[in-house]
């Protein structure tokens, strides 16, 4: 590969950096900015022979979170953060005076008491920058510690009431569509796993099969992670109530379609370990083969997903899983293989209710 196409290639990552996967709610674009426009009215007319209100509207654009939950806990993270930062400076500044090294110790001995207390990551600075800007500038300006409490808590108020406001919004939409994927991802790979059970395959091509179906393990990542967004933005959400039971009905589902994942790639992996050119000919697998096919299908049809394609050989409105398997015993050593993939197959038809 040449070095240009690498520092493409090193430009776009760097890109990717600094972008999301999609774009915030327009929402809360608005939100932020009202809140942190009124945050600064406010201040200014509240604390008029102060200095400008700059950390009102600082903790206002920091409280407006995408949901009320962590919108308090930012308020309250940012209060009791600057509060601890500035009895901290304002003690030392007493004691020891303005001086450059005060200012020093009093950064490093914020970080320090943050560590001691394990308090978060955003608590831990906002102490530090609290004691560095009270020693900083407000040596030079009396009252200077006082205007910052009543500033940030004011901006954190605001904030808050301006996300009560404009009501807050409920992530159960794209929790419903990683729950989606995750469904079409199962359905996926029992079709690719029917299909490579009737035929041969080289190594490259079972490695591949292997690959495809380890996807899986993302795709329940992202849907959890999905689910627990969805689940913090009805906390403390006026409208939280009318959504709880959907949010209980998609962890559920949830639940199932993880349980499936474990028997996909169960299977994938038994028959990548274990296969030879002439297991796509075995009366068992082929039959196997079907069911997966039928477990695919039953997999769609239990989230209720629109495709556009068509299904030729099971009625969509209708389950699939509703026969049971019967065929001969498999020759040799096969029936272990094929002993696995049944039991896998026997509890995914546990999972879509379909026992036969």
């Amino acid at each position: 590969m040449s070095r240009g196409t690498w520092t493409y290639a090193g430009a776009m990552r760097f890109l990717a950096a600094f972008r999301a996967s999609e774009r915030a709610p327009l929402l809360q674009v608005v939100k932020t900015a009202l809140a942190t426009t009124l945050a600064w009215v406010v201040a200014d007319f509240a604390i008029p022979d102060g200095p400008p209100p700059v950390f009102a509207a600082i903790a206002a654009m920091l409280v407006v979170q995408p949901s009320l939950n962590q919108s308090l806990f930012k308020g309250i993270e940012r209060s009791v953060g600057v509060i601890a930062g500035v009895v901290l400076a304002s003690g030392l500044s007493i004691a020891f005076g303005g001086d450059t090294w005060v200012v020093l110790v009093a950064v490093t001995a914020s970080l320090a008491l943050a560590w001691s207390l394990r308090m978060t990551t955003g608590s831990a600075n906002q102490v530090a920058i609290s004691a560095l800007l009270v020693l900083a500038i407000g040596s030079s300006s009396s009252g200077y510690a006082t205007y910052r409490i009543l500033e940030t808590f004011l901006g954190a108020i605001i904030g808050i009431i301006v996300h009560l406001a404009l009501v807050p919004p409920v992530a159960l939409a794209p929790a419903r569509r990683a729950m989606d994927a995750l469904g079409e991802g199962i359905a996926a790979s029992l079709e690719r796993l029917a299909h490579a059970l009737t035929r041969m395959h080289s190594s490259r091509e079972l490695r591949e099969l292997m690959s495809d179906a380890r996807q899986l393990h993302a795709l329940r990542e992202a849907t959890d992670e999905a689910l627990d967004d969805a689940e913090d933005s009805l906390a403390l959400n006026p409208r939280g109530r009318n959504h709880r039971e959907d949010l209980v009905a998609m962890r559920e589902n949830v639940e199932n379609l993880s349980l499936i994942v474990t028997q996909v790639l169960g299977m994938t992996r038994a028959y990548v370990d274990q296969y030879d050119d002439d297991v796509c000919s075995e009366p068992a697998v082929q039959a196997i083969a079907e069911e997966l096919r039928r477990a695919a299908h039953d997999t769609r049809r239990e989230l209720r997903i629109t495709f556009s394609h068509r299904y030729d050989t099971f009625a969509e409105t209708a389950p699939a899983l509703t026969a049971p398997l019967v065929f001969q015993a498999p020759k040799g050593l096969r029936w272990i293989l094929v002993g696995s993939l049944m039991e896998d197959l026997r509890r995914i038809r546990e999972e879509l209710g379909a026992r036969g």
